[in-house]
């Protein structure tokens, strides 16, 4: 309980607090959106499935095209001023859907244009987030502080799942965008607020290489004057590339994520549901599955709070295989109550994980190259998702709903122990004690 307290006692940092405050309200405010935006643009007269689905790619490209390009602004720019940015221009874009919606004009290419915004909006947030966090924790609390900003963030998305759909039956799906846009401006006031540490690139008295003992004056530059050099946005891509490559636990544990995020888009997003519809009990009955997991990412923090492995991506890849546990359990026709257990060791595992991979790339990645590490992180990770709903379908249709979670299971699974190949995912050690830096 004493060490609880003690990862609690972050909030009396009023930057922290603020930057708590400011990504739980803008989390709350991306789970009020999906609920908001499908039924809004589904109650368009004349409006379609394929009307929601041109929107909601419209949004998903940008995002996944602009990361890479975020990861180089995040590192050049202080990273209070990207997030700001990212979160008003994301709402913007939302009281821009919002208006569209209330006054009835609603021409497609304008509600796309809309959505691409706040696409490019949330590619900036994410490395920027990611390289904001050693700013404003402590090296020694770095940990404690992933896993209270993920709490924030879990309790919003269960919230805003909950309260979107609410406003949307009560107010309609124009009023519920607009509270979106809201909140995303409020989360951009906060960051405001927040007055991070600039990092030093390196210490001059304790540095090991001949370079930087030769050159302590360029070598404790803070990365605010780094950010400053003119650079070419490749020159910087490559830099990132390099970090990104030599790392062989991170590229290895991103292509696994490659398969294993393509084998959930498919298995959460059409075969579970489908799924459900056919022998669980419908959307009452998803909806419970997704609340167990909902719940495991809650516990889930708990977790990581006290866990302190010493090989922690070892220990992160580990958690991956019981992930595929609801997979294999629905394939094999369990009972619900036993797939929503599933799904919250799924979330349990997941959130384990997250807060693990974020700390250790937080301390072994150069603070300078920590949002491009993270930018190509993403990138690589999401790519084949949408594969994975693409062929979702077929594979349903060829080899049965069952069969297909069955196979969804096994790429967890097979993924999984391919990365556990790797000497770099067994070998990396954490520190074994983690000293605060003085500003």
């Amino acid at each position: 309980m004493r060490e609880i307290l003690g990862d609690l006692g972050l909030f009396r940092d009023g930057r922290f607090a603020l930057l708590f405050s400011a990504r739980t309200l803008s989390m709350l405010g991306t789970a009020f959106a999906p609920v908001a935006l499908a039924f809004g643009v589904l109650g368009l007269p004349g409006a379609t499935a394929t009307t929601l689905s041109v929107v909601l790619t419209a949004e998903s490209l940008p995002m996944v095209l602009f990361m890479l390009f975020a990861g180089v602004l995040a590192d050049r720019f202080p990273r209070q001023r990207v997030m700001m940015a990212g979160e008003w221009a994301n709402a913007l874009a939302f009281f821009g859907l919002a208006a569209m919606l209330l006054s009835g004009w609603t021409p497609l290419w304008a509600l796309a244009t809309a959505a691409a915004c706040s696409g490019v909006a949330i590619a900036v947030l994410y490395p920027a987030l990611t390289g904001i966090i050693p700013e404003v924790v402590p090296p020694d609390r770095l940990q404690a502080g992933n896993a209270l900003l993920g709490l924030g963030a879990n309790v919003a998305r269960m919230a805003g799942a909950v309260a979107g759909g609410a406003t949307v039956v009560l107010v309609g799906g124009g009023w519920a965008l607009a509270v979106s846009g809201g909140l995303f401006a409020v989360a951009g006031v906060l960051i405001s607020l927040v007055r991070p540490t600039p990092l030093v690139a390196a210490t001059p008295l304790v540095a090991a290489t001949p370079l930087v003992a030769a050159t302590p004056l360029v070598a404790a530059t803070p990365l605010v004057a780094a950010r400053q050099e003119r650079r070419s946005v490749l020159k910087d891509l490559r830099e990132g590339w390099r970090e990104f490559s030599s790392r062989q636990w991170i590229w290895v544990v991103v292509a696994q994520f490659s398969i294993l995020v393509m084998a959930v888009q498919a298995g959460h997003g059409v075969l579970g549901p489908l799924l459900a519809k056919e022998s669980l009990g419908g959307p009452a009955a998803w909806s419970a599955f997704l609340a167990g997991e909902a719940i495991g990412t809650i516990a889930g923090v708990m977790v990581s709070l006290r866990v302190r492995p010493r090989r922690p991506i070892l220990v992160g890849t580990l958690l991956c295989l019981p992930s595929a546990l609801p997979y294999f359990l629905l394939g094999s026709g369990a009972p619900l109550w036993v797939t929503v257990a599933g799904a919250f060791v799924l979330g349990v595992c997941f959130d384990v994980f997250g807060v693990l991979w974020t700390t250790t790339m937080q301390r072994e990645v150069p603070p300078e190259s920590l949002s491009r590490v993270s930018s190509y992180d993403a990138l690589g990770s999401l790519m084949f998702g949408p594969v994975g709903l693409m062929l979702a379908g077929p594979a349903a249709a060829l080899m049965g709903v069952h069969n297909a979670l069955l196979a969804c299971g096994g790429l967890v699974v097979l993924s999984t122990c391919a990365a556990l190949l790797s000497p770099g995912v067994r070998g990396l050690r954490a520190p074994a004690r983690v000293e605060a830096v003085s500003a």
